[in-house]
C-alpha cells in the first residue's frame, strides 16, 4: 500500500488526520503534499485550522483534513 492510499484508508477509518497523527501513525512527514495528490485523484476533503500550545506555551496552528467525499 503506497503513502496515498494509507492516508485515504486512515481518513475512511478514524474521519480525519493532522501531520501528527500522518507521522505518528503511518510514518509519513509530508503530509500536505499526498494531500494534493489525494485530490488530483477526485477525492474532496475539508480542512480546518486547529491551534494548541507547544511545550513551550506558544500557540502552534496546524490543519486537520477530513474526508468529505470519495469515489
Amino acid at each position: 500500500m503506497n503513502q496515498v492510499e494509507q492516508i485515504i484508508q486512515y481518513l475512511k477509518d478514524f474521519g480525519s488526520i493532522t501531520t501528527y497523527d500522518s507521522f505518528i501513525d503511518l510514518g509519513i512527514t509530508r503530509l500536505a503534499s499526498r494531500v494534493y495528490d489525494i485530490r488530483q485523484l477526485g477525492y474532496e476533503l475539508d480542512e480546518e485550522w486547529l491551534t494548541k500550545k507547544n511545550r513551550y506555551g506558544k500557540p502552534v496552528s496546524y490543519k486537520k483534513y477530513m474526508l468529505k467525499k470519495w469515489g
